[in-house]
């Protein structure tokens, strides 16, 4: 299989299955993921008190572990609801949020990963590159630009993530101004998207979610392919991207217009679309 099936009907799979993602994220951005995956067509859960997230996560199809706003309290409940979710099968989705800005942040990543077996790994060049084993690079939660997927560096930065995922057994995804899917044995490129994704906090965190809801849908797909099931997710953001900027272009609007769009886009969004707009590189 070279790319995701072109008779695929994932999204709409989400939409008549309405999966439940538990989503503990970071409280910047929890409203947008929120919003992000009703406009999907799933169902979002915000829980995160350590009493009830094994009984969440028992309720739920999918879950997302997102350490944006890391506190030394979160860390246990997270430990516990991505347990319990492995041992049910539920995929699970991991943002590792600045990982390399600080050592308790690091740390905490690394815990994560070793204690939980996730799913999908999703982070900016930087937080990929650190839990290879790379440098770190300080530099809050966004990628130093010297580390940006571009043609000279792709090599280096493919191999870094293939070491994450041979370690995991995740598929990783490198977001940037393209868009690096990893497995074990695989390699894509995304091509969809904007610079002005980048402008508006918590995209990455509502692209965590769609990937969570897509995973959730096509567990039942068989054979391979969640990977692939990654890589159709990543591709309708872009889209939804693309589609949101043109629509702020022609009304005049800034970031906040984009944002509003960004939602309108991915709640209007159809499969056809995905896999007649994605521009995707093998």
């Amino acid at each position: 299989m070279e790319r995701f099936d072109e008779a695929w009907q994932l999204l709409a799979k989400v939409r008549a299955k309405r999966p439940l993602i538990h989503c503990m994220t970071n409280y910047v951005t929890a409203g947008d993921v929120a919003n992000m995956i009703l406009a999907a067509g799933a169902s979002p859960v915000m829980a995160d008190g350590i009493a009830e997230v094994e009984e969440i996560t028992e309720l739920s199809q999918a879950l997302v572990l997102n350490i944006g706003t890391l506190k030394a309290a979160a860390v246990d409940a997270m430990l516990l609801a991505g347990k319990r979710a492995v041992e049910l099968g539920h995929p699970v989705v991991f943002d590792p949020v600045g990982a390399g800005a600080s050592r308790f942040r690091t740390e905490i990543a690394r815990q994560i990963l070793r204690d939980v077996r996730c799913t999908v790994i999703r982070g900016n060049a930087s937080e990929i590159g650190v839990l290879a084993g790379g440098r770190t690079r300080p530099r809050g939660v966004d990628a130093d630009e010297r580390e940006l997927l571009t043609g000279e560096n792709r090599q280096e930065q493919t191999a870094a993530a293939r070491k994450l995922s041979r370690e995991t057994g995740a598929v990783i995804v490198m977001t940037g101004p393209r868009d690096l899917i990893v497995d074990e044995n695989r390699t894509c490129l995304v091509g969809n998207g904007v610079p002005m994704l980048g402008r508006v906090t918590g995209t990455g965190c509502m692209l965590d979610g769609i990937i969570a809801a897509f995973l959730a849908a096509g567990q039942d797909d068989g054979g391979e392919p969640r990977f692939w099931q990654t890589v159709y997710a990543v591709a309708a953001a872009g889209i939804c991207g693309e589609l949101a900027a043109q629509k702020t272009l022609a009304s005049g609007g800034g970031t906040g217009s984009f944002r509003m769009y960004l939602m309108d886009e991915m709640s209007n969004l159809n499969d056809r679309q995905i896999k007649e707009e994605a521009r995707i590189e093998v």
